[in-house]
């Protein structure tokens, strides 16, 4: 039986009918109870399922780095939910069932910190992967002390190199060891910044694709 908390406008704890009441860190919420369907595939299920998979397998290498790229998009959900519904609602591109991320539209970074400019990754020696940028120190919010955030996706290995306290801005590059296996394969880039207080993130850049030496 469902009990209601703190009078008819509280939380409700149980189920009522179809109703079910739960919390969720601290917050109270209701959810419906699906009813059974004759067919639960429909060509729209089926498609936003494509969907999501989608964007879970682009994401899910680098889930530990979201806890950082998507720290200021979590209230209510977790940092990785949130960064899914960005992706979900702004860089899936295709038609169903080809979908693929646009990664020029993705981030896994996000937030209105000045990002990052006139940037660009290369692998010209083996096991490394070489990142500049400019300086922009002092334009907008940006700080010569914001660490980098940065992100090498390998997707035929669905595999993540991730850094949250990379080489500072006003360092204006980096460098990031890969595996030996790598050499001859190509990874997606992304470059992002924190603040050095941790409370300021900006949205990722996509540096493109690049093929390790």
């Amino acid at each position: 039986m469902g009990k209601i908390k703190q009078g008819i406008l509280g939380g409700l704890s149980g189920k009522v009918g179809n109703v079910i009441g739960a919390k969720w860190k601290g917050i109270d919420y209701l959810r419906i109870k699906p009813s059974s369907v004759a067919n639960p595939r429909t060509p729209g299920q089926v498609e936003q399922r494509t969907k999501f998979s989608t964007v879970l397998s682009f994401l899910q290498p680098m889930t530990d780095f979201l806890k950082t790229g998507f720290k200021l998009y979590s209230s209510g959900m977790t940092q990785f939910n949130a960064a899914m519904s960005y992706n979900l609602n702004n860089a899936v591109t295709g038609t169903s069932p080809n979908f693929e991320v646009n990664y020029a539209a993705a981030l896994v970074s996000r937030g209105n910190l000045t990002g990052a400019v006139n940037a660009n990754a290369a692998s010209t020696i083996a096991e490394q992967l070489d990142i500049a940028w400019l300086d922009n120190s002092n334009s907008g919010s940006a700080m010569a002390n914001d660490k980098s955030l940065i992100v090498v996706l390998n997707t035929s290995r669905n595999e993540a190199i991730f850094t949250t306290s990379g080489p500072l801005r006003s360092a204006a590059t980096a460098t990031l060891p890969v595996p030996a296996e790598y050499s001859a394969e190509n990874v997606e880039v992304f470059l992002g910044f924190i603040s050095e207080d941790g409370t300021k993130v900006a949205n990722s850049l996509y540096l493109g694709s690049v093929t390790i030496a």
